[in-house]
């Protein structure tokens, strides 16, 4: 792979993880349109190691505390006290609750998941589709729900929706955002718990895509220039996208997504026609 390739391979990669426009779909085009075969699938995986890297830099605090306060609950229940759950314990369990139907969906499906990549179509339209489901969760009228009114059936829902959102054109962060929204969440805690959700997503995945690797051969695995470039880029972008994507929630404007979603998945789509 040179280093062209690596750069917009990894600017993308920290673009579409974190705006809704489907991380894995516009990695497909772009590997299609490169003519990158699975002698990169290492490269592949790393990439989303760098977007990994991003939640942890703008939601550290966050994560800190998440953590901190689990410990507390661990040792509460370990010594039969009874106290109210904390935001951030709430947001902790609700998390791990939330992975369950997505990792569940992700090791059922892995295999249909995986064939979806064959072919670009598939992923044209599930780019309009997911271009829909933006375009009208903006246009649902919020119940402002805060992290003491979510419950567990909030975090079944909107991990099972990331589960669903491997689907190549599907994207993770939309899904979950429009589930968040119409379950009432109100969109600061939408934004913070999809993010948090990617966590353990990202993390299972870019394991298991490890694995796959090793499976391949210890002669995959290639550390160059190339790949820390496209790494750093991801990560760096990711925080940039992360940060505009709460700007862009909070003024409406989830909109512009779903134009552009549906141009590129009508010119997929027809590109693939003809």
């Amino acid at each position: 792979m040179s280093l062209i390739q690596a750069v917009i391979l990894g600017i993308f990669q920290g673009i579409a993880e974190f705006l809704p426009i489907s991380s894995s779909g516009h990695l497909a085009l772009l590997q299609h349109l490169f003519g990158i075969e699975e002698g990169n699938l290492f490269f592949m995986e790393m990439l989303h190691f760098g977007t990994l890297i991003s939640i942890f830099i703008v939601y550290f605090k966050d994560i800190k505390k998440i953590i901190y306060e689990i410990f507390i609950l661990i040792g509460d229940i370990i010594k039969g006290r009874r106290k109210k759950l904390t935001a951030h314990q709430k947001l902790g369990l609700f998390v791990l609750t939330g992975s369950i139907p997505t990792a569940i969906i992700g090791l059922l499906f892995e295999d249909f998941f995986k064939n979806l990549y064959t072919s670009i179509l598939p992923i044209g339209i599930a780019f309009i589709v997911t271009g829909f489901l933006l375009y009208f969760a903006e246009r649902k009228t919020s119940k402002n729900r805060k992290i003491e009114d979510m419950n567990l059936m909030d975090s079944l829902v909107v991990g099972t929706c990331q589960g669903i959102a491997i689907i190549p054109g599907i994207s993770r962060s939309g899904s979950t955002i429009v589930a968040s929204l119409f379950r009432g969440l109100n969109k600061s805690l939408a934004t913070e718990y999809s993010f948090l959700l990617a966590l353990p997503a990202i993390f299972g995945a870019f394991l298991l895509g490890i694995i796959d690797v090793f499976k391949e051969g210890p002669n995959i695995v290639m550390i160059n220039a190339p790949l820390i470039v496209g790494v750093i880029l991801s990560a760096v972008v990711g925080v940039i996208s992360i940060k505009t994507f709460i700007k862009v929630l909070k003024n409406n404007n989830l909109h512009y997504f779903s134009y552009y979603l549906w141009i590129v998945g009508i010119i997929t789509v027809i590109t693939q026609l003809i």
